[in-house]
């Protein structure tokens, strides 16, 4: 096995060394229903983006979510006509389990409680949301899957979002 520097590599393409913001390349479901994202969430980032990797079949995010100590509503319910997972990773090395948080989330209207670093797979058609934050002690980072190339939902009553 060798080492190959960025200019001689037949796969540098497929590496993301520095992450776009992903502000206005796929508006949250909050902001599209003209609510104001919570002011305990960082920069949005791509960790794949399409339009960085076009033999990419998925596109994936991250953000990192700050303490808050008051209930924080994120995300409007919605569906996608691809899989989706969602994932949130506590920040604590010597505690990789605890979140440090208290997320809700529901599905087909049914609110779950999180407080332990993890995923939900939510398959296809499935709505999903609203997610929100009832307390974050500690910042932690949350990641959207989409096993798709291209984000895209619609509100739960169907319409485009």
């Amino acid at each position: 096995m060798s080492d190959s520097t960025e200019s001689e590599s037949r796969y540098e393409h497929l590496f993301v060394r520095h992450m776009p913001s992903c502000a206005g390349d796929f508006d949250n479901e909050g902001e599209r229903a003209g609510l104001e994202l919570p002011d305990n969430l960082g920069e949005g980032h791509w960790l794949v983006p399409p339009n960085l990797i076009p033999e990419s079949r998925i596109n994936m995010t991250h953000i990192w979510v700050h303490e808050t100590d008051e209930p924080r509503h994120w995300v409007e319910p919605h569906v996608h006509d691809y899989d989706e997972v969602l994932i949130w990773t506590g920040g604590d090395p010597d505690n990789p389990e605890d979140l440090g948080a208290e997320i809700s989330i529901e599905i087909e209207g049914e609110r779950h409680i999180i407080t332990t670093s993890g995923s939900v797979y939510i398959p296809a058609g499935i709505v999903h949301c609203p997610l929100g934050f009832n307390r974050v002690d500690r910042p932690f980072r949350f990641s959207a899957l989409s096993l798709s190339p291209d984000y895209r939902s619609r509100s739960e009553r169907g319409g485009e979002l």
